[in-house]
């Protein structure tokens, strides 16, 4: 969820197509036309389907029956809790991983069942299932083994506790790329269930679909499909860990997607779940309205920062725990972490630029970046992977090279280059690997990276058109500085949630005369102010990262904007603002 680097010049601006029937629409709606094209970029031309998505409801879930795979491992878990048999929930190590086990550790121990779970080490260990792992949990009494996030493509590996007499339910959301393992249930919202058909959202995360089978879990053992009032509240705080995975893992915002991320944030603030209240006291959030924003860069972080720097395992105890000591000190560690993190990830990001620019992986003729080093920390190449995308916009993977001759990678992609298909391309080089369109991770031998670098950047020659590699910027509409009033503003913002297939609105205002000269904002100077008046209507406008406006706007009395439309609180006093994505203007 990195901010676009901004450059002059450097956007293609798309604006969408206009929606004839808008006036109509928003007369049905009480809104104004602006708001019934907005709503129509996303899909969304039906007054009531209108509705429900400005009014996203509980009742709107899914059945969990429906997904695939769903009711048959519900079953075999009230069965485990009936039989006391011990049940191990093996997860992943970002917030998607970590909040789905938390939801299912918790369900079940809440439910009387014996449970314990497992992180694998990012590390030493890498992403997803792995046999070292499995023969420890068998061999420590495990008698049912549920995956969360994960799971998926490791059929040979899942085929030793299955030998071993040991049932597996895998739940997963990740790509389906070879055969699908032989175990007890397979929970994904992309198989087809028992009427031929996949589950109505597709795109559920690791903890949706977590959440999902705990839901029908609960029913099971409750007898009834409306659980007791205990488990009732069990699942409202699910909620809240099921919108962090959704909102970490850059899943669609859209359908029940929405519902569960508008409701997760709306309960989170409320909330009496110990970790997740000890998680907001650290954030200095506590009681405080919530939205994407402070998931994506405030939270999420903090929790990954125990997977990149140390173990997840410390963050799904933060998730789990009901000691609020415990929870505050594990949630001020990770906070710590966190800074630490950062530290790392500027200095691996500056030598990563520095590689790009010295190998001309830059270059036009270049489509993709790949690049290793021994000298990385493997927690962190992912993000600085999605710094090269922001800056190069072009696929990037990274390789953190150990003295072994082992190569952990993640890597992301840009809209249109699918990575998981990247890497099936090229597993002939690999060891494992895994993810979706936008981002992967793999393990690989050493020695076969070049032949890896080449494949990768082979294919994606064979994938990346030239336009693709000049990012393009969305525009929901053109319009003027006066249809922007308090009112409309605030309609637009009936539409969080934001995320993937529903970022913030864009629109953009052509013709805008400069009142005074750009002003610097912040301790580095790197936030530009501008005021802008268009007929009788004065709007201030606030471009972080576009501090250098101030000298290229010398001069300048004309410009035309694009950005996000905001009310901005400061002092008791509520104003329109544009938060700027990107300016034109003529020389």
């Amino acid at each position: 969820m990195a901010r676009q680097a901004w450059k002059p010049n450097s956007l293609r601006w798309q604006v969408a197509p206009v929606f004839d029937d808008a006036d109509q629409v928003a007369q049905q709606l009480q809104a104004s036309p602006l708001m019934a094209q907005l709503l129509a970029n996303r899909g969304v031309t039906d007054v009531e389907e209108a509705r429900g998505f400005l009014q996203p409801k509980l009742s709107d879930l899914y059945d969990p029956a429906e997904m695939a795979g769903c009711q048959a491992a519900a079953e075999r878990i009230a069965q485990a809790i009936d039989r006391g048999e011990k049940v191990v929930v093996y997860g992943d190590y970002d917030v998607d991983g970590m909040t789905a086990t938390a939801i299912l550790d918790s369900c079940i121990k809440m439910l009387g069942g014996e449970v314990d779970y497992y992180v694998p080490h990012r590390l030493d260990e890498g992403y997803g299932v792995n046999r070292e792992a499995l023969e420890k949990i068998i061999a420590d009494g495990a008698g049912l083994i549920v995956t969360v996030d994960c799971g998926i493509s490791a059929a040979e590996v899942l085929t030793h506790a299955t030998d071993a007499g040991v049932d597996v339910i895998v739940t997963d959301h990740h790509t389906v790329q070879s055969e699908l393992p032989a175990v007890t249930a397979i929970v994904h919202p992309t198989l087809p269930g028992e009427n031929g058909k996949p589950c109505p959202n597709p795109h559920l995360c690791g903890a949706g679909v977590a959440f999902k089978l705990a839901w029908q879990t609960a029913r099971l053992v409750c007898g009834s499909n409306r659980v007791d009032d205990k488990m009732k509240k069990f699942l409202l705080d699910a909620t809240c860990l099921a919108a962090l995975g959704t909102i970490a893992d850059v899943v669609p915002m859209v359908g029940e997607n929405r519902v569960i991320a508008a409701h997760g944030l709306r309960g989170l603030p409320a909330s009496t779940h110990v970790g997740l209240r000890g998680l907001l006291k650290s954030a200095n959030l506590a009681d405080t309205a919530l939205d994407s924003y402070h998931v994506g860069f405030v939270l999420a972080p903090r929790l990954n920062a125990a997977g990149r720097m140390g173990h997840a395992r410390l963050a799904i105890e933060l998730l789990t725990t009901d000691s609020p000591d415990r929870a505050r000190e594990i949630a001020d560690y990770l906070a710590n972490q966190n800074t630490e993190r950062q530290k790392v990830e500027r200095g691996i990001t500056a030598q990563a630029i520095e590689m790009v620019e010295a190998m001309d992986l830059d270059d036009d003729k270049n489509r993709a970046i790949v690049l290793a080093s021994r000298d990385w920390h493997g927690g962190v190449i992912g993000i600085v992977a999605s710094r090269l995308v922001d800056r190069f916009h072009r696929p990037a993977m990274l390789v953190c090279l150990d003295e072994n001759g082992n190569g952990q990678g993640s890597g992301r992609s840009i809209p249109g280059f699918n990575i998981a298909d990247a890497l099936q391309f090229c597993d002939e080089h690999l060891v494992s690997y895994g993810g979706h369109a936008m981002a992967g991770g793999l393990q690989m031998r050493a020695e076969n990276f070049d032949a890896f670098a080449e494949a990768f950047g082979q294919y994606a020659r064979q994938q990346v058109v030239p336009e693709q590699l000049t990012p393009a910027l969305d525009i929901d509409a053109e319009t003027t500085l006066d249809t922007l009033g308090y009112n409309v503003v605030e309609q637009i913002g009936r539409m969080a949630p934001f995320g993937a297939a529903n970022r913030h609105p864009v629109i953009a205002i052509r013709g805008c005369r400069l009142m005074m000269e750009p002003k610097r904002m912040g301790r580095t100077g790197a936030t530009v102010s501008l005021v802008l008046k268009q007929g009788s209507t004065r709007m201030r406008t606030v471009g972080f990262g576009m501090g250098d406006l101030t000298d290229l706007l010398t001069g300048v009395t004309e410009v035309d904007i694009a950005g996000e439309p905001m009310l901005n609180t400061f002092q008791g006093q509520t104003t329109v603002e544009i938060r700027l994505k990107d300016v034109i203007w003529k020389v």
